[in-house]
């Protein structure tokens, strides 16, 4: 099968997933550009929750997607027991899909409980909450220091801001002490 954008590689792999039933939602720049202001990203970044047995299903499928793809087995399994991502390179598009397996924390639980459904070509895909990615991208920015991730912010709460949970953005910005860079930067806007 020959796929020719990020949207219809998306929209395949959420079918992937959704047959093998492995929960999972967008998330940085591409769910950015669903949420915020469109933004060139050049890799997919889906978190999922990923156990052992799923692995040969999720692999076989994937490399159904693409026969020229890669996708490393061994790294997928690792991922699992070290809560970080694996990759899978989609040949027909060159684009990367980093499938992070999520610690199993009260935060990460809330984002999938949260997470939106939108469809595309008919096909749901489920993205991270807008919420959510303002408060995921504040912590990248505390560990990065990277401008990327509050640009990132301000273009989701100058396209998303009042329809937003400001309530559940402040108590949880509080609770994972970012709430000074995001009380900032809602002030300068």
């Amino acid at each position: 099968m020959k796929i020719e954008s990020p949207e219809e590689l998306l929209v395949n792999i959420a079918a992937v997933l959704e047959k093998l039933k492995i929960r999972y939602f967008v998330t940085g720049g591409f769910a950015v550009s669903v949420w915020g202001r469109p933004r060139a990203t050049f890799d997919i970044d889906i978190v999922i929750q990923l156990i052992e047995r799923q692995v040969n299903d999720l692999i076989k499928a994937l490399r159904a997607l693409s026969k020229a793809s890669y996708i490393d087995e061994d790294m997928a399994r690792q991922a699992i027991k070290s809560k970080r991502e694996f990759n899978f390179i989609d040949a027909s598009t060159g684009l990367k899909i980093d499938f992070i397996v999520g610690p199993d924390d009260e935060f990460t639980r809330l984002k999938f409980q949260r997470r939106k459904s939108k469809t595309i070509s008919g096909q749901k895909v489920y993205f991270i909450s807008p919420e959510d990615l303002i408060l995921s991208k504040l912590l990248w920015y505390q560990e990065s220091l990277s401008s990327r991730q509050l640009e990132d912010v301000e273009s989701i709460i100058k396209i998303s801001g009042e329809n937003l949970d400001w309530h559940y953005l402040e108590q949880w910005a509080r609770q994972l002490e970012v709430w000074g860079t995001l009380r900032g930067l809602r002030e300068k806007m």
